[in-house]
């Protein structure tokens, strides 16, 4: 089976949704990716990224009901799913190896 490759903003915007507690949608997504990161996201991007994510079906969603504060509209919240998990746990061991494959003191010798 061919392994999934994401991009590194796919890959931020799972684990997000995956560290959650939360029901998540797309302002709190791009709250914590820059809270995270330290780097400035448009709301565009995430929305684009978390429904491209829902695509591959890494995540799922449904719509909330309407609210006042956001003048009737309602929200779409956005959910890991199985497959989602399971790719990130794939993500996790190819970095973990690989960090794992450097050799011990190399970064010293790079005056790191």
């Amino acid at each position: 089976m061919k392994k999934t490759i994401l991009g590194e903003l796919e890959e931020l915007v799972l684990l997000v949704v995956a560290a959650s507690t939360e029901q998540m949608y797309g302002v709190p997504v791009m709250e914590q990716l820059q809270l995270h990161s330290g780097r400035s996201f448009t709301i565009g991007a995430v929305h684009t990224t978390l429904y491209r994510l829902e695509e591959k079906g890494f995540l799922s969603s449904s719509v909330g009901g309407a609210t006042t504060d956001r003048g009737g509209r309602r929200k779409r919240f956005f959910a890991l799913t199985a497959a989602g998990a399971t790719v990130l746990a794939e993500i996790r061991t190819m970095r973990e190896n690989l960090w794992q494959a450097i050799p011990e003191g190399k970064f010293k010798l790079l005056g790191q």
